[in-house]
């Protein structure tokens, strides 16, 4: 794994005048040396994609579906080595890196037996009034052009594919820009997309620095914009290019609420086990990780000790062992952030129940307790294995918590009570409510997104086709309906 990789240029191996070099966040080893794009080629890629646009528009069903469940077949015969490629230059355990892995395989699935499915046509007959007589309307959808995907270090598989798949379902070229911490997952797909037969132009993988990222965001002719990452890119995006179609997935701080009939000892060592796991696999770097527990004062006092031993139980170390459940953050750096907004929060008060101690780019996983209401790791996005605690009085304080925040991302509710689970749907101003877990729960097929600062617009292989495409209505006249 430390051989120089191309890149991909419109369906075809490339390299250029420079380089980049991807080190483990755990150990700081070379794992690859990957070739930059340089403006010549990023403006081939660019003109390609525009080019194919219609070609690729009208291609066939079953040539998109085959290419997509090419790769799905591809990604399980190599799954081993995918995994180990992921954990060695993100720092994800080996465990969850495989569960990566098995999840991209669906995301091509899920888009194969879509775009088998997609764009029949919803017919309406207007004959409903007067005017309308012998009229039918025939609904399709149609691409909105060329898809600029920006994808993000932490899933640095999955969410690549998260802007692939839908843009082939649906014949839409695509360039995709992996984090540059973490191109190489997304290189490797580009390596199995060119086994098939889909157009040249139709798909590019250019890791290209993120300070030339501008340049693609504001060109005319990638009219579609899917972004992943962090609020202050996504709505800086958002805002130098009003008039492009935009979809931003961004971050969150979720809650995991635990209601007061969620209370006998079954349903407190799940629930513990469940904030425990989620709040720290992939360090913590999930926007949908746990990082609030909001549980009502009936409950709390049996609940905290539960979920301070099942952190303390959660196995550190070492990302390419087996046994580890927790491994580094992507850099030092990052780490060193999580240090400092912990440390801001014990200097105002913060009670450390676990953790709280740094070494390298590894963050220990973390329990605060008593924290007050406007410290970074309240308010902001932790993106770290860190978990605060908070106890409150009955359903509607802990909901009124929950919505206490720039983010709407997922909440998680443990609750028995169907009516308690109803009111929550209605109450938490999230994209997602996951009743008897963790709000980490994501299925790929589902809609995924948020409100407020966590984004707009939906991910989930069905959801992002339809961004990517607009409804076109055509009228026929004269019918004898």
């Amino acid at each position: 794994m430390t051989s120089t990789h191309a890149f991909w240029l419109a369906g075809r191996q490339a390299t250029g005048e420079d380089t980049i070099d991807v080190t483990s966040p755990w150990d700081g080893r070379l794992v690859g040396t990957v070739a930059v794009p340089g403006e010549a080629q990023v403006e081939e890629a660019v003109a390609a994609a525009y080019a194919v646009r219609d070609e690729f528009a009208a291609t066939p069903a079953h040539l998109r579906a085959a290419a997509l469940d090419h790769v799905s077949r591809r990604i399980v015969e190599r799954a081993d080595e995918i995994a180990r490629l992921i954990s060695a230059e993100n720092g994800k355990p080996l465990k969850w890196a495989r569960g990566e892995v098995g999840r991209a395989v669906s995301v091509f699935r899920f888009a194969a037996e879509e775009a088998r499915r997609f764009n029949g046509g919803d017919a309406q007959r207007l004959d409903t009034d007067p005017g309308g007589a012998g009229r039918l309307a025939l609904t399709r959808r149609f691409t909105r052009g060329a898809v600029l995907g920006i994808a993000p270090f932490n899933f640095p598989l999955n969410l690549c594919a998260h802007k692939i798949a839908p843009a082939i379902a649906v014949g839409a070229p695509i360039i995709l820009k992996p984090a540059p911490a973490t191109p190489l997952s997304g290189l490797l797909l580009g390596e199995l997309l060119a086994e098939t037969d889909l157009p040249a132009g139709a798909w590019s993988v250019l890791p290209v620095p993120n300070d030339r990222m501008p340049a693609l965001v504001e060109d005319e002719r990638l009219p579609v914009i899917s972004f992943t990452g962090s609020d202050k890119v996504g709505f800086a995006i958002m805002d130098s290019v009003p008039r492009k179609h935009i979809t931003l997935e961004l971050g969150g701080n979720g809650a995991a609420v635990v209601l007061a009939d969620y209370a006998s000892e079954k349903d407190l060592d799940w629930a513990a086990t469940r904030i425990a796991t989620f709040a720290n696999y992939q360090a913590g770097q999930s926007c949908i990780s746990v990082q609030r527990v909001i549980a009502d004062a009936s409950v709390y006092e049996r609940l905290v000790p539960r979920i301070v031993a099942a952190v303390e139980a959660q196995i550190t170390g070492d990302p390419a062992d087996e046994s580890t459940d927790v491994g580094p953050l992507v850099s030092e750096d990052a780490a060193r952030r999580v240090e400092s907004w912990v440390d801001e929060a014990v200097r105002s008060g913060a009670q450390v129940l676990a953790g709280g101690k740094r070494d390298g780019a590894a963050y220990a996983p973390t329990v605060l307790s008593e924290v007050p209401a406007d410290t970074k790791v309240s308010r902001e996005e932790v993106f770290g294995p860190v978990l605060t605690l908070r106890r409150v009085e009955g359903e509607s304080e802990a909901f009124a918590a929950v919505n206490d925040s720039k983010y709407g991302l997922q909440a998680g509710v443990f609750t028995h009570d169907v009516q308690a689970a109803f009111r929550a749907h209605r109450a938490l101003e999230v994209g997602g409510v996951i009743i008897g877990d963790v709000p980490s729960y994501r299925a790929d097929q589902m809609p995924y997104g948020g409100v407020k600062q966590s984004g707009v617009g939906r991910e989930g292989v069905r959801f992002a086709m339809d961004d990517y495409t607009y409804e076109r209505v055509m009228v026929f006249t004269g019918l004898d309906l």
